[in-house]
This record gives C-alpha cells, sequence and structure tokens, in this order.
C-alpha cells in the first residue's frame, strides 16, 4: 500500500528527475560561490604591481603571469554558474516572444546537439592537453618568470566537465518545459 504523503501531484516531474536537477543546481552555484573568490588574489597582485610600477618604479615579473591564469581561471571555472543563472548569450529579442514549450524545445534541441557534442570535443582535447602539459612539466613562456601551467590547463577540461554536469540539468528543465509547457 502506498504511502499518501509519498504521491506526487498529478503532472509533478518524477522525484528523481526533480532532485537530479536541484542536486546539480546547488552544486553549480557552490562552484560559483567558491571559484568567485578567485578574483581576491587577482585584484591583489594587479593592485600590487600598480603600486610597484607607478610609486616605487620596480615592475614585477610575475604579475602578468598572475592575472592572466587567475582571470582565465574565475571566467572558466564560472561558466557553469553563469550557465545555471541563464547569464550565457542568447537571442532574446525571438526568445522572449516564444511559448515556454517552443523555447523549451529550442533549448533542448540545442542542448542536444550543439552544446553537448561541442563541450564532449573540447572535455576530450582539453583533457587530451592538460596531460600533455603535466608530462613536460610545462612552464609558460609569456615572462621571465615562467611559471608553471599545467595546473592552468588543467582549468579547461575541469571547466568542461562543469558545463556538462550543469547542461545535463539545463537540458532536463528544457525538456520538461518542451513536454509539459512549463517549468520543471
Amino acid at each position: 500500500m502506498s504511502d499518501p504523503d509519498q504521491t506526487e501531484p498529478p503532472g509533478a516531474p518524477p522525484r528523481a528527475l526533480a532532485a537530479f536537477v536541484r542536486a546539480m543546481d546547488r552544486f553549480a552555484e557552490w562552484c560559483g560561490l567558491a571559484f568567485c573568490w578567485l578574483i581576491i588574489p587577482l585584484v591583489a597582485g594587479i593592485t600590487y604591481e600598480v603600486f610597484a610600477r607607478y610609486v616605487f618604479h620596480a615592475p614585477t615579473v610575475w604579475s602578468y603571469d598572475v592575472a592572466y591564469m587567475l582571470y582565465g581561471s574565475h571566467f572558466m571555472l564560472g561558466a557553469a554558474y553563469t550557465l545555471k543563472r541563464g547569464g550565457h548569450i542568447r537571442t532574446d529579442v525571438f526568445y522572449q516572444n516564444w511559448s515556454f514549450r517552443t523555447r523549451g524545445l529550442i533549448d533542448a534541441s540545442l542542448y542536444l546537439f550543439f552544446f553537448f557534442p561541442g563541450m564532449a570535443l573540447f572535455l576530450w582535447m582539453g583533457w587530451q592537453e592538460a596531460l600533455h602539459s603535466w608530462e613536460l612539466r610545462e612552464v609558460s613562456g609569456e615572462s621571465p618568470w615562467r611559471p608553471v601551467i599545467y595546473p592552468f590547463k588543467t582549468v579547461i577540461p575541469v571547466a568542461c566537465a562543469l558545463l556538462i554536469l550543469q547542461g545535463m540539468s539545463e537540458f532536463a528543465k528544457s525538456a520538461w518545459a518542451a513536454l509539459k509547457g512549463r517549468e520543471l
């Protein structure tokens, strides 16, 4: 005999689907909140460089490398959070006039045929590049400081994996909207 408290309201999404979407969305939120802290050492490093260069006339050799690695990591690792928040580029002039079901159908199709294959390719190629960089213990040739660059190159496959996970949540929400004409 089924428990009346355990029954789902009519038209409600399956519990497993709703739980999966909630878990992926929470994970993207957590990642966004964790990776946003990269901005602090970025700003601190650039501020130090400005003072060292213009006040003490002693520029650093490391600030350029630190800046592009921290900013690149901040940008890439925050992409899944941005996807969850709907902050990526979309042609809203058309999109806003479509029905919820049409938006869901278009979004689900685009995730399935473009997003996932593209992210899988980026993940695979980024992983290969990161592994190669770790094997070589690659260093940057951008400055005389020559810092190690393999951890920075690892950010690419990690960001792609995070985007794929959040993309699965967004696909589920879009497919539900296409099928049911309302939000998950």
